[in-house]
């Protein structure tokens, strides 16, 4: 996406020139899946596959809102003095989430027209609803000389994604979209929000993104059955145990009390928050050594715990993992986001990329019947203005 593309989509929209661009990247979490809401640790990095913007003043005292991603549903019009109604079941309820809550900030005195395009596959598990969400923030802050500090603003998405889209996320997503850094990872504590900046030092290899280009739909999925899920195993637990979140447990603490749980759904779902939290510190340490094999393997342990007891995959993920385990030059592979269809991420030797893709492309084709995607990751800083 270039600035002269942004451009031109916003003159085609509204007839005008944009007077500033905007940027909000996306996001893969490397370890640490379905961990951010059971009060454990995460460890995301930003990519440089994003949401655009180009914005401009208008004098009909509303934000005009069109996107070249979805053509067809034209412009929407949210008048500013409307701003206080429910969702429009729309992908302008993140940004018109934001506006609510940042309207108690301060007040917006004129209208916007503002262009969205973005790079980011809609519905691939890459945090595309986060991205909308810190670019929204990150335009009205600045258009309207706000000055709202990027963890406000992530706070904030996660209240919308909660509260207004109705998806019951932690806050992994908007965090790491609004916090990243350029290859960067961050070992974020979801209880406390601590956060430590790792060097995302991986050598002669990279990270590639395999997309099933199976539409996940969090809000229709079982995204919320499994959050539900694990509060019932914690209430179990917490009839004994002094805690707070399964975060709080080591495994061998979790083994020892397991009995309170005493069902087989429920005890699957809390061994996977449990253990997946130790494999993320775990990774960490071991990223942090140069051990990237040892890193590899955690990463792949987390996959089958998704798979098995947290049963968020499903074929098309199973069969991109599974493909790509059996290549040459794979140190790990593994689903990421919040499963359901989405997105997987491999770590492949450089020079075994072509190769890769190629491989596990064609073995996607024969099992699934249609294509997969495959992207090379750059790690990516936060939202910012372009010009």
């Amino acid at each position: 996406m270039t600035t002269p593309d942004l451009t031109a989509g916003f003159t085609a929209a509204f007839g005008t020139a944009p007077t500033h661009t905007y940027f909000a990247p996306g996001r893969i979490n490397l370890i640490g899946e379905h961990t951010d809401y059971n009060g454990g640790h995460v460890f995301p990095c930003a990519i440089s596959l994003g949401t655009y913007a180009a914005v401009a003043q208008n004098a009909v005292n509303a934000f005009r809102l069109t996107s070249g991603n979805f053509p067809g549903n034209g412009t929407i019009t949210l008048p500013l003095a409307e701003l206080t109604g429910p969702k429009d079941n729309q992908w302008t309820d993140y940004f018109k989430g934001m506006a609510q809550g940042l309207a108690k900030r301060g007040d917006f005195t004129h209208g916007l027209d503002i262009y969205i395009e973005g790079t980011l596959p809609n519905g691939a598990g890459l945090s595309s609803s986060a991205s909308i969400e810190l670019l929204s923030g990150t335009i009205l802050s600045t258009e309207f000389g706000l000055a709202v500090p990027t963890l406000d603003l992530v706070k904030l998405g996660q209240q919308v994604e909660n509260h207004f889209v109705g998806v019951n996320s932690g806050i992994m997503d908007q965090f790491a979209v609004g916090m990243g850094q350029v290859n960067t990872a961050l070992l974020l504590d979801t209880n406390t929000l601590d956060y430590e900046p790792v060097p995302l030092d991986l050598g002669d290899n990279v990270i590639v993104i395999m997309n099933t280009n199976k539409r996940r739909a969090l809000t229709d999925s079982k995204y919320n059955e499994r959050r539900s899920e694990c509060e019932a195993a914690l209430a179990r637990l917490q009839t004994k145990l002094p805690i707070h979140s399964l975060g709080e447990l080591d495994a061998d603490t979790f083994d020892e009390y397991s009995y309170l749980i005493y069902d087989d759904t429920l005890i699957r779902r809390a061994r996977h928050a449990v253990l997946e939290n130790q494999r993320t510190l775990a990774a960490a340490t071991k990223l942090k050594a140069g051990d990237l094999a040892g890193f590899g393997r955690l990463v792949s342990a987390s996959g089958v715990s998704l798979a098995y007891d947290y049963a968020v995959t499903g074929v098309e993920l199973d069969t991109l993992v599974k493909a790509a385990l059996q290549q040459p030059g794979v140190l790990g592979a593994r689903m990421t986001g919040a499963g359901f269809g989405g997105c997987a991420i491999a770590l492949v030797n450089q020079a075994n990329v072509a190769a890769f893709t190629q491989a596990v492309g064609a073995a996607y084709e024969a099992a699934i019947g249609y294509a997969a995607d495959f992207y090379v990751a750059e790690i990516a800083a936060g939202p910012k203005q372009l010009s």
